[in-house]
């Protein structure tokens, strides 16, 4: 089974709130809020996009990339780890 379709209610939460994100923005313009608001919520909807990125990636390294009943201790695993840590760090 797919990563997505295992984490599906999880990663479409994850979509409802970025969609409630993006109409706040939205809201936001139409009211003419003040510009370090409208940041602020700009900047929320990016992180969560980032989240959202950063989750899928790491499941397609442990599912697609890395074999996931491969040994935690392996060279693979331990790169896989690596490169998913520096991709958070990327995303934050």
């Amino acid at each position: 089974m797919a990563h997505t379709v295992r984490d599906k209610n999880k990663l479409l939460n994850r979509i409802r709130r970025i969609r409630g994100q993006v109409a706040s923005i939205e809201r936001a313009l139409e009211e003419e809020h003040e510009c370090w608001e409208l940041l602020q919520t700009i900047a929320a909807c990016r992180g969560a996009i980032n989240g959202l990125m950063g989750e899928v990636i790491e499941g397609h390294i442990r599912y697609h990339v890395v074999d996931p009943d491969s040994k935690p201790t392996s060279k693979q695993a331990i790169a896989a780890q690596q490169l998913m840590d520096v991709v958070k760090t990327y995303l934050k």
